[in-house]
């Protein structure tokens, strides 16, 4: 349904082919009080109208729909995560509060970079290999909240102490605000 323009303001309608509107001067004028309730009510018929059968519905991707053939679904391999047998115990720290800090989804940064901020530089290295292989291994990161947030169950292979306390870390007992990542400055501040 389009809007037809007539000297006396808008009304509904198809426009007419070849139907060109008035040229605007200058500067556009500005919206006269009964002219944006026309508009107002205009809109508000338009949301309330019934969607004519001759448009067709909006339809959206349901993803796990069986007439999806998902040829349109594009896979990009990752590398297979690598331990790292001789990175020193504080280039690992540090590659590890990076990469929990860099996630792509939101949740994860502020989970992560929390958890990272609060145990990291009391892990052992056998907990940071640990850590390491859990926030880098799985391809999906929505896996890793899941699995933090017990939404799903862990799979045996990450089922250790540091995805314990992960756990406990996303139950958040001090009802603490996580609303934002921690800033870095806690790395310069002098260990007590």
């Amino acid at each position: 349904m389009g809007l037809r323009v007539s000297g006396a303001g808008f009304s509904g309608g198809g426009a007419e082919p070849g139907a060109r509107l008035p040229a605007a001067g200058p500067s556009p004028a500005p919206l006269t009080r009964p002219l944006s309730r026309q508009l107002l009510s205009l809109s508000r018929r338009a949301l309330r109208a019934p969607r004519p059968s001759s448009l067709p519905a909006r339809r959206g991707c349901r993803g796990g729909s069986p007439a999806d053939s998902r040829k349109d679904l594009l896979e990009i391999p990752l590398p297979p995560w690598q331990e790292r047998p001789g990175e020193p115990l504080q280039a690992k720290r540090a590659r590890l509060l990076y990469e929990s800090r860099k996630r792509g989804m939101l949740e994860n940064c502020l989970l992560l970079s929390l958890f990272a901020k609060e145990n990291l530089n009391s892990m052992t290295e056998r907990q940071l290999n640990l850590y390491d292989r859990l926030i880098n291994e799985p391809s999906n990161d929505w896996d890793i909240y899941y699995w933090a947030t017990e939404a799903k169950p862990t799979p045996e292979v990450f089922e250790n102490d540091v995805m314990v306390m992960l756990r406990e870390f996303t139950k958040n007992k001090n009802k603490e605000q996580r609303l934002r990542q921690p800033d870095l400055e806690y790395l310069f501040e002098p260990s007590q």
